[in-house]
């Protein structure tokens, strides 16, 4: 077992390190273009830090052995919102935020066994903005992820559907459920389950209600005129409307279709605003590629007196889906300096060095050679552009 990486946790050979650092700096791009710094969370936080204030459910934390309650970061919003609140808290609002680096969870395999799933993800905060800014920021985000997928060529031949939710909006349509029937109402709603709606001691009037609710989505005009005959009239539908119509021509010329689903909630409960989650049809089942949301109440939990946004993309679910193992632009490939002698090894590092300082990659053959021919062949099989022989 010592030979073996933690279930869950794997090792990654050159080609998807290259894959996914390009990936990265594709999205970096994008990030620096509208105004985005980066920032680096820890990777080790305090356990109440990682809690989001009970969004992110304690089984999933994966725990350090040590003195103080620590583990290791699920996700970064959390981090960068206890950051901007406290060391950052001096900064002219709205601070405009971007990382990237692993995040690790904990689960449970099919076969019962605790499991870490490490991924790398690369995403944006934007943070300070007050209530009355969050149809603004709120747009902002959401056009910046059509940016990203313009970065990345991802088109309508991915079919990618952004699919779109609002944590207020559910909670309004829950609030005509009784009291001590909403926890259970939401959690049958937000998982898809019929069944569990079935069961519910409700009116049948009421529960037939919710069935129909539980399959409602799809175009977002058609939804929001649905929503607005179960709740009537409301700024927060209008609020909600204004940020959908923001990106729907933007969505619609990039081939991405938007999707506006009442009960959908990602899997961390960290949001309280618009929440979204970017999805595109894989070669087998549909991918998740990016989620996030609006999350004032987390930011209020640090101290912050406005809210914040944000979204962050699965950089390895990208590099699956587009292929870039194979289509990230290669290393450059380097020159193998070779030698017949071992007294020519202080001359080969010599002219190692030398080619550095050209800015040519290259590489030191580690034991003489026989002849200039057998060297020639051991750089064609390394993969090295040519073969640099010091001469005796």
């Amino acid at each position: 077992m010592a030979l073996q990486p933690a279930a869950g946790a794997r090792d990654l050979n050159p080609r998807e390190v290259d894959s996914n650092r390009w990936l990265c700096e594709q999205l970096a791009e994008v990030y620096r273009r509208w105004g985005y710094a980066e920032v680096a969370p820890p990777l080790v936080e305090r356990l109440e830090t990682l809690e989001a204030g009970g969004g992110i459910r304690d089984r999933e934390l994966v725990r350090l052995a040590s003195d103080e309650p620590l583990g290791l970061r699920p996700e970064m919003t959390a981090s960068i919102a206890r950051a901007a609140c406290t060391r950052l808290a001096s900064r002219p609002r709205p601070l405009r935020l971007w990382s990237s680096g692993p995040v690790l969870r904990s689960a449970i395999s099919d076969v019962g066994q605790p499991r870490l799933e490490e991924r790398l993800q690369s995403g944006v905060e934007l943070l300070g903005a007050d209530a009355s800014q969050a149809l603004v920021a709120d747009a902002e985000l959401l056009r910046l992820l059509l940016a990203c997928l313009r970065q990345l060529q991802i088109t309508a031949e991915h079919k990618p559907t952004l699919l779109i939710g609002h944590h207020a909006v559910l909670s309004a349509l829950l609030d005509q459920v009784p009291a001590e029937q909403r926890l259970a109402t939401r959690q049958a709603l937000v998982s898809f389950d019929p069944l569990a709606l079935a069961e519910l001691q409700l009116p049948a009037h009421q529960r037939q209600g919710l069935q129909q609710l539980l399959r409602l989505r799809g175009d977002t005009k058609a939804v929001l005129y649905q929503l607005e005959q179960l709740l009537g009239p409301s700024a927060l539908l209008e609020q909600l409307a204004g940020t959908l119509h923001s990106v729907a021509a933007t969505a619609a010329a990039q081939g991405v279709r938007l999707q506006l689903d009442p009960s959908f909630q990602p899997h961390f409960d960290l949001y309280d605003g618009l929440v979204l989650k970017l999805v595109c049809q894989g070669p087998v089942a549909p991918v998740a590629l990016a989620s996030g949301g609006r999350y004032d109440a987390l930011v209020a939990r640090f101290g912050g007196v406005a809210g914040g946004m944000g979204f962050g993309f699965d950089v390895e679910a990208l590099r699956d889906l587009l292929g870039t193992e194979a289509t990230a632009p290669q290393r450059r490939a380097a020159t193998l300096v070779a030698y017949g002698d071992a007294s020519q090894l202080s001359a080969a590092l010599d002219q190692l060095e030398a080619l550095h300082r050209q800015g040519e990659p290259a590489e030191l053959l580690q034991c003489p050679s026989a002849s200039r021919e057998a060297a020639e062949a051991i750089a064609a099989e390394r993969g090295c552009a040519a073969c640099h022989w010091v001469a005796s």
